[in-house]
């Protein structure tokens, strides 16, 4: 699989812990649906985002020196976004991940829901 453009709204709500794409979700599982290769679920994205957010910081690592302020409002939060499009681009090249783990998406919800069951060791237990 060759690279792709993809717009640097949409890498930073992989890389950031805010939704920043202008297609909001659209966007963000356009990217991790390409960079794995596969048609993921709602479910299956945060384990796609974490493998992702590795490999886009490994592509562009100035991206980790990107932190989203602490705004009061949306309105700041995409005046630096386009402050961060301004100085870095609106696009950036990406490749794929070299080595995602398809799984079944109803078999990996099937184990999700096994895994919130497990009770949390070291609290109460009455």
């Amino acid at each position: 699989m060759t690279s792709r453009q993809f717009p640097l709204a949409d890498i930073l709500s992989v890389t950031t812990e805010k939704l920043l794409s202008r297609r909001r979700m659209d966007g963000v599982a356009d990217l991790l649906n390409w960079m794995t290769g596969d048609r993921l679920e709602l479910w299956q994205m945060l384990r796609a985002s974490d493998e992702c957010e590795k490999a886009l910081l490994a592509q562009h690592p100035f991206l980790a020196d990107l932190k989203v302020p602490q705004v009061r409002n949306r309105a700041g939060l995409y005046t630096w976004l386009v402050e961060s499009e301004r100085i870095h681009g609106e696009h950036l090249i990406v490749g794929p991940l070299a080595d995602w783990s398809r799984q079944d998406p109803r078999q990996e919800l099937l184990d999700r829901m096994e895994l919130a069951k497990i009770p949390l060791t070291g609290g109460r237990t009455d």
